[in-house]
């Protein structure tokens, strides 16, 4: 089979390369983080849950209960 006539990539430099990505995807990704908790923090960080809805059935009636 022939090769064409592009030159391969050297393996150093890709490693070199995806090195520098990864450390660049990575702080990035820090940053994010602490941009996120930060503003989880100052909101409180507490989670106003609905009340519990119970449904019960039987035959063709259904009785739906909300609990406070």
């Amino acid at each position: 089979m022939a090769r064409s006539g592009a030159p391969r990539p050297k393996r150093f430099l890709r490693r070199v390369e995806r090195g520098l990505v990864g450390f660049a995807m990575g702080i990035v990704a820090f940053i994010l983080e602490k941009v996120v908790m930060k503003s989880v923090k100052k909101e409180g960080g507490t989670v106003k849950s609905e009340a519990a809805t119970v449904v019960t059935s039987k035959g063709g009636e259904v009785d739906i209960d909300v609990e406070e």
